[in-house]
This record gives C-alpha cells, sequence and structure tokens, in this order.
C-alpha cells in the first residue's frame, strides 16, 4: 500500500479488500449509493456530466477552506455507489493532493474485477472528472467558497 495515500482511501480500499466475494462487492457499492446526497437538478449540466459514461453522472465541485467538496449523481445505481465511494475518498483533500493521487487505488479495491468493462472504464472516468474539476479549482477557474 502506497504510504502517500491519504487515510480516507485507505480506509475505503481496506473496506472492499475484506469483500472477497464479488457480490459483497456490489452490496457495499450499493450501500455507498444510498448514502450520497441527491445533487439538485440545476448542477444537471452539460458542463458537470463526466464524458465517457453509459450512466448520466454529474459532478460538481467546490473549494472550502481549501479543501475540495464534491457533489455528484448517477442515473444508475452501481455508478452512484463508484461516484459515492469517490467522494468519500476524495472530499476533504486540498486539490493537490486529488491531482497527484494514482489511480492506482481503485484497482486495489478490486472492484475493476467486479465490473463490466464499460463500468470499470465509467469509474475511471468519473476519477479524471474529478481531478480536472479539482485542477481547475487549482487555476482559480472557481472561486473558493469561505465559511465563516
Amino acid at each position: 500500500m502506497p504510504a502517500d495515500r491519504p487515510e480516507s482511501i485507505e480506509k475505503i480500499v481496506a473496506r472492499f479488500q475484506k469483500a472477497a466475494d464479488p457480490k459483497r462487492r456490489y452490496e457495499q457499492l450499493l450501500w455507498f449509493a444510498k448514502k450520497l446526497d441527491p445533487l439538485p437538478e440545476d448542477y444537471k449540466t452539460a458542463e458537470n456530466k463526466v464524458p465517457g459514461c453509459v450512466s448520466q453522472v454529474f459532478v460538481v465541485a467546490d473549494l472550502i477552506d481549501g479543501q475540495v467538496i464534491y457533489q455528484a449523481d448517477s442515473d444508475a445505481q452501481i455508478t452512484k455507489g463508484l461516484v459515492a465511494l469517490l467522494i468519500k475518498a476524495l472530499n476533504g483533500l486540498s486539490p493537490a493532493e486529488i491531482i497527484a493521487l494514482s489511480p492506482d487505488f481503485i484497482k486495489d479495491t478490486q472492484l475493476d474485477v467486479s465490473l463490466t468493462p464499460s463500468r470499470a472504464n465509467g469509474f475511471y472516468n468519473i476519477f479524471k472528472t474529478m481531478q480536472q474539476k479539482a485542477q481547475a479549482l487549482l487555476d482559480g477557474a472557481a472561486p473558493e467558497v469561505q465559511l465563516n
């Protein structure tokens, strides 16, 4: 396990590695999907849509006190679980931490083995979109929200 990975990611990897059975991994994904807060309809725009996904997936990122906070939604439960897992892993990290992350942790969850090729590809596309949004925040493309 790479030492440079945030604890939030290590916890998720460990959780999925405990589930040796692919069915258990799906159950965990569906649990993550149920925990995901709904995304307001006005955020479901073309600019927030993840490209290259068979399902409709939308991701929004805000910078709050130097930390990236994601919101997302999908019209498919498994994909919703994947995006919820990534939100749990990445929320609260700095844009630089997210950009520096290698997608290796996705393999370490062993989810890529359980998923269909198009879903596994979608998982990587969601992750890349989240990294691009973190990069945009770092570049100052989005205003920083200050909490008082």
